[in-house]
């Protein structure tokens, strides 16, 4: 049996050995038969494909959950629901696979999950190989390939080599669209398509009662080979989306738990004022927020800081340091306040979060809007509620500067409602003139459609822009007071913005 396991590493560095041996006695103390051990820890350590010496190495990372799995567990019970129950079948069949096997039916040999970067694809597959209590193999796209032709390939084989040893086990491939992705016949990179080609042969090559369930995780599916998708390969899709509120809730719970929080901390409040943030996000916000306390000597994390974390996560870090003419200041404190003003008195806008004209990323300033809850839709009403805002700014600015002092700052506005325009037009439908039409961008359209969507677009924004005119000329005193509050306070939140356009005084330090 010694020299079963001495060929394999022939070419191995003594570190590499000795890493090797050391991961083997871990894992044959949790009751694994050598065999298996030593195979599993000899794809997990630096492997040297080559004979001759070479001056670059790789290590590609493939291992087995330890025992502390628990913390899998309890962050995955905050990911959404529905993702959770597509993935309960395959704890069930790796505790019981008989249950399945004896009717005649098998899991799919490969399970995809799709979705955005930070929403807990990875969470989701350790967490289902804690609760089954079966090994789990991990490794990303990115690491099979390198710069030796059949790198990828032999990585490939060693991995379901081991996995075969150890099952019932799962194997999980992260970013799977860095081999996965579509081939084509003039490729630059045929070692890429070895490697995915040597996929496919071990998709197809091992039996599906072996207990080998195969996790790939992905942010562009659309990409991906046909030939890896079909049915009998990666052929079951479970899609993990953006938290909504009750799961941002949970997230939250969980990240808040750790830090030390003040009194008047809400996580209801904070939940809802997070939409479109992923688990990670919310991670990254309390991290941020905690280190902001840290900083200011406080001993504890209160809802000012959270406040902190979340704006600069949405709105970038603040800037003060950059010098800014009065003049200047003067433009965007009316610019801000237009934005601010048209979004309060617009009934089907979102609700107001912040005006700031502290320059933030590339913005002097910026109007923040939060929805009070997650929007899966949005009608007519409030697409144009958006163009409005939108408008508000430059409206703003040519008001009371005039037509030819008008500045800059709005290009950013005008590009949004274009797209929104244009979205309501081509994608929404939302237009009498074009009709029910969705239509994409390389579609080849007639001239007269093509300048029926011109000019609704145009009429859209046109009309929009005389809305936000009305509004900021019918509560010009109202515009003012916000400015120059702005310009003493730089920064108000909804609740002083509301008191400033009502004629209430604030209570505000600088």
């Amino acid at each position: 049996e010694l020299r079963t396991l001495i060929d394999p590493v022939d070419q191995f560095t003594k570190p590499s050995v000795f890493a090797i041996l050391n991961c083997a006695a871990i894992s044959f103390s949790a009751h694994v038969s050598w065999a298996g051990c030593f195979q599993s820890c000899y794809i997990n350590t630096e492997i040297e494909f080559m004979k001759e010496p070479r001056s670059s190495t790789s290590t590609f990372m493939t291992g087995r959950v330890g025992q502390n799995r628990r913390n899998d567990g309890r962050q995955a019970q905050t990911l959404v629901e529905e993702a959770k129950m597509e993935l309960k079948k395959v704890v069930e069949f790796l505790r019981s696979p008989e249950k399945f096997t004896k009717l005649g039916g098998k899991l799919p040999s490969g399970i995809l999950l799709i979705g955005a970067p930070g929403t807990g694809k990875t969470l989701l597959a350790k967490a289902v190989a804690g609760e089954a209590g079966v090994p789990f193999f991990f490794c990303s796209g990115a690491e099979f390939d390198e710069m030796f032709v059949g790198v990828g390939a032999a990585r490939v084989r060693n991995l379901f080599a081991a996995a075969k040893e150890l099952a019932p086990c799962i194997i999980f491939i992260d970013e799977l669209d860095a081999i996965g992705g579509t081939r084509s016949v003039g490729d630059h990179q045929p070692y890429s398509r070895m490697t995915l080609n040597q996929l496919l042969v071990e998709l197809d090559g091992f039996d599906k009662t072996e207990g080998i369930v195969v996790i790939g995780a992905t942010n562009f599916p659309e990409i991906l080979d046909k030939a890896l998708v079909r049915p009998g390969r990666f052929d079951s899709r479970v899609t993990v989306p953006m938290p909504d509120v009750r799961a941002r809730k949970s997230i939250l719970e969980l990240h808040l738990g750790k830090v030390q929080l003040a009194d008047d901390v809400s996580l209801d409040t904070l939940s809802r004022g997070t939409p479109g943030f992923s688990g990670a996000d919310l991670a990254n916000l309390v991290n941020q927020a905690a280190l902001k306390a840290a900083s200011d000597g406080h001993f504890n994390v209160t809802n000012e800081h959270l406040d902190y974390a979340r704006d600069k996560i949405i709105m970038g870090p603040e800037r003060k340091s950059a010098f800014i003419e009065e003049k200047n200041r003067e433009v965007v404190a009316y610019h801000e306040g237009g934005h601010a003003l048209v979004a309060h008195f617009t009934p089907e806008a979102l609700p107001l979060h912040k005006a700031t004209i502290v320059p933030r990323g590339d913005a002097l300033g910026m109007v923040a809007q939060l929805p009070e809850k997650d929007e899966l839709s949005w009608t007519k009403k409030q697409l144009l509620a958006k163009l409005d805002v939108c408008m508000g700014g430059r409206v703003a600015e040519e008001l009371v500067f005039g037509k030819d002092n008008v500045t800059s700052g709005a290009s950013s506005d005008f590009s949004q409602a274009t797209n929104i325009a244009r979205a309501m037009v081509t994608k929404y439908a939302m237009s009498d003139k074009v009709g029910p039409l969705v239509i994409k961008d390389d579609d080849k359209l007639s001239p007269e459609l093509q300048n029926a969507i011109e000019n609704e677009v145009k009429r859209f924004i046109k009309e929009s822009y005389e809305r936000a005119r009305n509004i900021l000329q019918h509560y010009s005193t109202e515009h003012q007071r916000l400015a120059k509050a702005l310009l003493q306070y730089e920064t108000l939140n909804a609740e002083e913005i509301a008191a400033i356009i009502q004629g209430k005084s604030i209570e505000k330090t600088h």
